[in-house]
């Protein structure tokens, strides 16, 4: 650098940093085409994107690639400036170079780059249209079919063209079934709610060389969907394959627990904090840890070994999840007799601030409430509310404790303060009016109540209950089940599967109504709501 060049671009520098950024990009610009230096073009290019000028960022881009035509550097930036301003159509051309340019070997990585750059294009449909056709002699290619069909059906998932992906991605397996990247592409597609993609999906996994990511994926979406069963199975033969590897084991540990196989669960979930205990970067404070802690803790619980039920708790050291495992600990307590003792611990928590006493004050309402002491839920949350009379949230707590109580005047004469306060309060309404419903009376008035929730929050799927059960009441049961069946597979809630599994019981479809409710059981057999419900009917799932 000749000492005029040096002289430009400090001047540069301090002209940007005087607030002129269109000087001093003139000026690192005019030095970088003089120098043919590939930082003062690249320098140029970042003025001008702090800049928020697209233009003068692509002018820069251009120059280098001008200057110097065998940069992959100045190529991809021009790009991935033609995406960011929407010009799609001229990224064609650059692409097909840098693909042409690119050695095979590394093509399957540069597919990936591609299909997240122009996902994020503005125009999806015609990032996807150029895409194909940049990509056109690549899918002929039996060696790169696989991940440039994988590419194009990634951007036609972010165009929301989901049959088109689909395609792509059986394309993609077509030409290659070990082949990864449609793989992926067809785990996303069953998220989707393609029925085809999970077929794919399988096939790829009978595959001997299939990644362990993959199955992990496939595991977790079985999981997600409720297919506990077959999501243990996936992890049972990903653990057996690949034992060293720690995350199958927890996912697998607490399927079990869930299933109440409890040797099974702590013998999987112990086999994780092993493997992750090994690693050079293992950090007891990760979520992972955590959830394994609380795995082991609820083994231990029920077979009523408090201490390291309690012992489990006690490793949770993670700010985010110390109170949920204080409240664990204090339940704990609770149920051993030493109620006070609980209390206390969820008061002895770290922290004064005003959120933090208010953490704690609701983790003691809820340790009330789940040991049903509602007179003394009802009592701490009456003294907070008299000091913030205008808290919505402890108003509404105060009235559900209050139901509990069976005050119902108290409780309805709380509701309607908080929606005279907040008249968008959805909980409000929809609490008043399932109430309302429940005890069954005033349906009317408990239907227009629960309307107003559903236009205040209209994908809420425990107001959706709410609206299926006033209609059940009200005996329009062809409606109801409709209703919650839709709430139901939205949010598989051992509440909304009470009310579903008696409407069901009800209408004469009992089978239905028992794949239900066992479902709802294994979620949570304790639920207030199911348990009454199944009670009251005298059936067993």
């Amino acid at each position: 650098m000749t000492a005029q060049i040096f002289y430009e671009v400090l001047i540069g520098e301090l002209t940007l940093r005087s607030g002129d950024p269109g000087t001093s990009y003139g000026l690192i610009l005019d030095s970088a085409r003089r120098t043919r230096d590939p930082q003062l073009f690249q320098r140029a290019t970042e003025i001008a994107l702090q800049s928020r000028s697209g233009d003068a960022a692509l002018a820069a881009a251009r120059a280098w690639k001008q200057a110097i035509p065998e940069s992959r550097d100045a190529r991809r930036l021009e790009l991935q400036i033609l995406v960011a301003l929407n010009r799609l159509p001229e990224t064609v051309e650059p692409l097909q170079a840098e693909l042409a340019a690119t050695p095979q070997v590394e093509k399957p990585v540069l597919m990936n780059v591609i299909a997240r750059n122009y996902a994020r294009a503005s125009d999806k449909k015609q990032a996807a249209s150029v895409v194909e056709q940049a990509l056109s002699e690549e899918v002929k290619n039996p060696a790169m079919a696989a991940p440039a069909w994988a590419a194009i059906g990634r951007v036609r998932l972010a165009a929301e063209d989901n049959a088109g992906a689909m395609d792509a991605a059986r394309k993609g397996l077509q030409a290659d079934p070990a082949a990864e990247a449609p793989a992926v592409l067809a785990l996303d597609l069953m998220d989707a709610n393609q029925a085809e993609a999970e077929g794919l999906l399988k096939t790829y996994l009978n595959n001997p060389k299939a990644n362990p990511g993959v199955r992990m994926g496939y595991a977790r979406e079985l999981a997600q969907d409720r297919r506990y069963a077959e999501s243990s199975n996936q992890l049972t033969i990903l653990t057996h394959q690949h034992p060293e590897l720690a995350e199958p084991w927890l996912l697998l540990g607490s399927l079990q627990a869930q299933a109440k196989q409890d040797a099974a669960a702590e013998t999987s979930v112990k086999k994780y904090i092993a493997l992750t205990q090994k690693q050079e970067d293992s950090d007891e404070r990760n979520p992972g840890m955590t959830q394994a802690y609380f795995v082991l803790s609820q083994t231990a619980e029920r077979r009523k070994d408090y201490r390291a039920a309690e012992g489990w708790l006690a490793k949770v050291d993670s700010p985010e999840d110390l109170t949920a495992a204080q409240l664990r600990r204090a339940m704990l307590q609770a149920r051993q007799g030493r109620l006070d003792e609980g209390r206390e611990l969820i008061r002895a928590l770290p922290g004064d601030t005003p959120e933090q006493r208010r953490q704690k004050l609701m983790a003691e309402v809820q340790l009330l409430r789940d040991t049903k002491h509602y007179q003394e839920a009802y009592d701490l949350l009456a003294k907070a509310s008299a000091a913030e009379p205008n808290d919505a949230d402890l108003i509404y707590d105060q009235a559900m404790v209050a139901e509990k109580l069976n005050r119902m005047d108290d409780m309805e004469r709380l509701l309607r303060r908080l929606i005279a306060m907040k008249p968008d309060n959805q909980n409000a309404y929809n609490a008043l009016g399932y109430s309302l419903a429940d005890r069954n009376v005033r349906l009317d008035e408990a239907r227009t109540l629960i309307q107003k929730a559903v236009q205040l929050a209209p994908d809420d799927p425990f107001i959706a209950d709410s609206l299926g059960w006033v209609e059940f009441r009200r005996g329009n049961t062809q409606e109801a089940t409709r209703i919650l069946e839709a709430a139901y597979k939205q949010r598989p809630d051992p509440e909304i599967g009470a009310h579903l599994g008696e409407v069901l019981w009800t209408s004469g479809q009992r089978d239905r109504a028992l794949v239900v409710w066992k479902e709802a059981v294994q979620a949570d057999a304790e639920n207030e709501t199911l348990q009454e419900t199944l009670k009251r009917l005298r059936v067993k799932p």
